[in-house]
C-alpha cells in the first residue's frame, strides 16, 4: 500500500478538484456581457453548459487513457489543455468556434477530474480515503465560492479578464510536477475481466445516485436566480445566497464521513435526497428570499452528503486497474445531471411547479436508488 503523501501534494490534488466547478462558473457573473461581446448573446447559456456535455462525450476515452498510461501523466496533459482551451475563448469569433472550444474544454475537464481523483485513491486507503474524498467535495464547493467571487470582480473591470482564471490550471500543473509523486503502476491481472464486470454491476446504483443528485442540485441553482429576479432581488444578493448554499455544502461534506461511517453509505445517500425533497418544497412555498434560507441549508446538505460520497463509493468498488474508467463514468454521470437539469426549466407552469417537480423527482430517486442497490 502507498504511504500517505506530504501535505503539499494533498493540497495540490485538492486544488485540482476546484477546476471541475470552475469550468463554467468563472464566466457566470459576466455571462450576459461576455456572450454579447462574443456575438453569441442568443446562446449565452450554452457557454456554461457545453463543457458538461464535453465531459460526458469524452469520459470513456479519458478513462481508458488513464488506465492505459497512468493518472499522473494524463493529469499533466489535462491541466495543460484546460488552461489553453479555457483562455482561448477570448479570441475565438463566432458561435461555431466558441462551442467547439467549450466542448474540448469539457474533454480536458473529464481528464483532470478522473485523473485527480484516481491519484487521491492511489495515495489514501480506507477511512483516510473517505476523509480525503470529503475534503475533495469541500474543495469543489469552496472553489465555486472563490471563483464566482473573483470572476465577478474581474468581469466588472473587463469582460475578458475572467478567462485569465483558466490559467490557474498551469500553476497547478507546475505544482503537480514539483509536489505530487508519480505512483507505482498497478499490475493488471488477467483475471480482471470478471471483477471489472462485477464492479460495473455494483456501481449502477452509485452512478444513478450521482446523476439524480446533480439534477436535483442544479435545478435549484438554475431556477433560484430566475425566481429571485422576478421578485426584484439584485444580482449581488442572488450571488450571496448561492455562496451561502456552497458554504453549507462545504460543512455537510465535512460531516459526511462521520455520517457514512455511522449509518452506512446508502442510508446517507437517502438522507441527501430527503434534504433535496424538503429543499425544493420549501422553495416552492417560500414567498421571498429570506424565507428560502432553510431551503438553501437543505440544498447544500443534499450536495455535501451525496457527491463526495459517490466519489468514495466509486473508488472503493473499483479494481485498481479499472479505476480510471470507473471514475470517468462517474464524471459522466455527474456532468450529465448538470446538463439535464437545464431541461427542467421546460416544465409547464410557473417556477413553483418546477420546484415541485424537482421534489417529486428527488423522492422518486430515493425509490430508484434503493431498488437498484437492493437488487445489486
Amino acid at each position: 500500500m502507498m504511504s500517505m503523501i506530504k501535505p503539499a501534494a494533498a493540497i495540490t490534488l485538492l486544488s485540482v478538484s476546484c477546476l471541475t466547478i470552475m469550468v463554467g462558473c468563472v464566466i457566470v457573473p459576466g455571462l450576459s456581457e461576455i456572450a454579447a461581446q462574443l456575438e453569441v448573446a442568443h446562446l449565452a447559456n450554452w457557454l456554461v453548459t457545453l463543457p458538461a456535455l464535453g465531459v460526458v462525450l469524452a469520459g470513456p476515452l479519458a478513462g481508458r487513457a488513464i488506465d492505459r498510461w497512468g493518472a499522473w501523466p494524463l493529469l499533466l496533459i489535462g491541466l495543460f489543455c484546460y488552461g489553453g482551451l479555457g483562455v482561448a475563448g477570448v479570441w475565438l469569433p463566432g458561435a461555431a468556434l466558441q462551442f467547439v472550444d467549450r466542448l474540448l474544454l469539457g474533454a480536458a475537464t473529464a481528464i483532470v477530474m478522473s485523473a485527480g481523483t484516481s491519484l487521491i485513491a492511489s495515495f489514501f486507503q480506507a477511512e483516510a480515503r473517505l476523509k480525503m474524498m470529503a475534503r475533495q467535495g469541500m474543495a469543489i464547493e469552496l472553489g465555486g465560492v472563490v471563483f464566482l467571487f473573483i470572476g465577478g470582480i474581474l468581469a466588472a473591470i473587463n469582460w475578458r479578464l475572467p478567462y485569465g482564471l483558466y490559467l490557474f490550471s498551469w500553476l497547478l500543473l507546475a505544482l503537480v510536477v514539483v509536489c505530487v509523486p508519480r505512483p507505482a503502476r498497478q499490475i493488471v491481472a488477467e483475471a480482471g475481466a470478471e471483477s471489472t464486470t462485477n464492479s460495473d454491476r455494483l456501481l449502477r446504483p452509485v452512478l444513478l445516485a450521482a446523476l439524480c443528485s446533480m439534477i436535483c442540485f442544479f435545478t435549484a441553482i438554475i431556477m433560484l436566480p430566475q425566481r429571485f429576479a422576478t421578485e426584484g432581488v439584485d444580482a449581488a444578493h442572488i450571488g450571496y445566497f448561492l455562496s451561502f448554499v456552497s458554504l453549507v455544502a462545504v460543512l455537510a461534506a465535512a460531516l459526511m464521513p462521520h455520517v457514512a461511517l455511522q449509518f452506512g453509505p446508502y442510508p446517507t445517500l437517502i438522507m441527501a435526497f430527503i434534504c433535496y425533497v424538503l429543499a425544493h418544497l420549501e422553495f416552492a412555498a417560500a414567498p421571498n428570499i429570506l424565507l428560502c434560507l432553510p431551503g438553501g441549508i437543505l440544498l447544500g446538505m443534499g450536495f455535501g452528503l451525496s457527491v463526495p460520497l459517490v466519489n468514495h463509493m466509486t473508488v472503493e468498488t473499483s479494481q485498481p486497474q479499472e479505476r480510471g474508467r470507473q471514475l470517468a463514468r462517474l464524471s459522466m454521470a455527474i456532468f450529465s445531471g448538470q446538463f439535464l437539469a437545464a431541461f427542467m426549466t421546460y416544465i409547464p407552469g410557473n417556477i413553483s411547479m418546477v420546484f415541485i417537480a424537482a421534489a417529486l423527482f428527488a423522492a422518486g430517486s430515493i425509490a430508484a436508488v434503493r431498488k437498484l442497490a437492493f437488487r445489486e
